[in-house]
């Protein structure tokens, strides 16, 4: 199977890079994709990264908790 640029600015903007590092368009193509996919594979999901968060503030978070009045949980809120 053949992958054809039709694209005039995708073509043109390959080319220009192709003369750059002297490579073929192909190459420039390939290094594109591969660079693309890697950084899809390397983001993390929004459950991942709640999980992190979760983690770090159960390290400074106080063993137990603690009550807090209405005014209080109001306060942190600005809602005073």
């Amino acid at each position: 199977m053949h992958l054809q640029i039709r694209d005039p600015r995708a073509r043109e903007l390959a080319r220009k890079i192709a003369r750059q590092r002297h490579v073929s368009m192909t190459e420039v193509v390939v290094q594109a994709l591969e660079t693309e996919y890697r950084r899809v594979a390397a983001q993390r999901s929004l459950a991942e990264r709640l999980n992190e968060i979760a983690d770090e503030l159960a390290l400074i978070a106080k063993p137990g908790g603690q009550d807090m009045s209405r005014d209080e949980i109001d306060a942190m809120w600005g809602h005073t």
